[in-house]
């Protein structure tokens, strides 16, 4: 797909929910029928290209430096009629239009989750956070994503609040309604559950989730060989019954588990009487542990088979899952997702869904960009950073084609696909607006 292409998909995405506006502002039939210097149309695309600038800075960029550019206030007026769902609806009309038709081809997924800190407000229970040492107090959203890793996009998004947050909720909703036929969703630790993999079985798609290691997982519950290392395929069946009958049957750990009401399957009724027949939900799955450093092990749970999935082709398919992290990165800290121009919760929404729609559209654009292979130490990749100042100026029509394609091309990072680094937790600030970029 030419990065022509994908911006007249956006615009076409943008200009369909415009036309449809009354569903998607606050007061319908009202806001946005008088003509202003903002209308619907430039207001959208003026929240699509933000980066972290100021917000006189940033509309005297969407209005090419005219005398005639409305006023900071302005701008706040009209996007507070406007709700998050606009901009959600755009980023996933736009997310399925750049979705590549793969055949019999298999998707592959990922799923993970992140925090996203906000103004502080105390009065907003759900998301505040008093701070505990010392540390001061804070707000906090967790963005939920499901990312093609593949085409390195973001298809769909749930956001919580993060007193409320539940993964595993989220998760289910983002697998039952997607559309994409045959895919590999691969997952972390904190995705561990019959019932996630109970779901993504049912919609026929295959998992590969990480797994605790020690007690208190699903591995704890099995019979497993003593030794370091093992690859072991189970058939399990589950159940909410306790009888005599299934008591014995429970003896047998590797074929029959007992859950309780307590903990989700949704392919199970949450309770059973006496007189109810004795009903299994049956799930299929392997599990395997193997090394990853002196000893340090990794232990995880998938449905794909062993004959065409062996050891080391499920290690470099769980190694593929570091794109969604990378994602993360790029979209806070070189899309500006840290950079937020409002307090409003709403509004912060709404520039959530822009970044994930400009992140999709720059890895989409550059994506298509060719760089020239030449007798190097290592395989070069274009500058995320550069390329995403670039698809914003392309996408404002203040560049072209031609020119961006140029740019990207000779603004090059090395690949280092084994250089590992120690994780650095950044401390929680919120950047106020007294120190955003100019």
């Amino acid at each position: 797909m030419k990065a022509k292409q994908v911006r007249d998909i956006l615009l076409k995405e943008i200009r369909a929910v415009c036309n449809s506006i009354d569903q998607f502002c606050i007061t319908p039939g009202k806001d946005f029928v008088r003509n202003r210097k903002i209308p619907i149309e430039k207001l959208m695309l003026a929240i699509i290209g933000m980066g972290s600038g100021n917000i006189t800075n940033e509309l005297l960029d969407c209005y090419d430096v005219s005398p005639d550019t409305p006023t900071a206030s302005a701008f706040v007026q009209q996007r507070s009629k406007l709700q998050p769902e606009a901009l959600e609806t755009i980023f996933k009309g736009f997310s399925n239009k750049l979705m590549i038709e793969s055949g019999n081809q298999m998707s592959i997924l990922a799923v993970d989750g992140s925090d996203v800190q906000i103004a502080t407000n105390p009065k907003d229970t759900e998301s505040y956070f008093p701070g505990v040492n010392g540390q001061h107090p804070y707000n906090l959203l967790h963005l939920n994503a499901l990312y093609d890793l593949q085409q390195n996009i973001y298809l769909d998004s749930v956001i919580q609040k993060k007193h409320n947050h539940n993964e595993h909720l989220a998760l289910v909703s983002m697998v039952d309604r997607s559309t994409i036929p045959k895919a590999l969703l691969i997952a972390d630790r904190g995705y561990e559950s019959y019932n996630n993999m109970a779901h993504i079985q049912e919609k026929g798609w295959f998992f590969l989730i990480r797994i605790k290691d020690g007690i208190h997982g699903i591995k704890d519950a099995l019979d497993l060989p003593a030794s370091e290392t093992y690859d072991v395929e189970f058939n399990l069946k589950l159940t909410r019954k306790q009888t005599k009958e299934t008591k014995c049957l429970f003896k047998d750990k590797n074929h029959y588990k007992y859950i309780s009401s307590t903990t989700p399957l949704d392919y199970l009724p949450i309770k059973s009487r006496k007189a109810d027949p004795l009903q299994f939900y049956e799930i299929r799955f392997r599990i395997i542990r193997f090394p990853i450093a002196a000893d340090v092990y990794e232990t995880v749970v998938t449905n794909l088979n062993s004959k065409d999935y062996p050891l080391s082709e499920i290690k470099k398919l769980y190694a593929s899952r570091w794109g969604i992290e990378s994602s993360f990165r790029a979209l806070k800290y070189t899309l500006g997702m840290v950079n937020f121009h409002s307090k409003k919760v709403a509004c912060i929404l709404q520039e959530i869904y822009a970044h994930l729609i400009m992140y999709n559209f720059a890895e989409t654009v550059t994506s298509q960009v060719s760089i020239r292979k030449k007798q190097r130490k290592h395989t070069y990749k274009a500058n995320f950073t550069v390329a995403v100042h670039m698809c914003r100026l392309y996408y404002h029509r203040k560049t072209t084609l031609q020119i961006l394609e140029t740019i990207i091309a000779k603004n090059l990072l090395p690949i280092r696909p084994d250089r590992q680094r120690a994780r650095k937790l950044a401390p929680r600030v919120f950047r106020g607006f007294l120190y955003r970029v100019a």
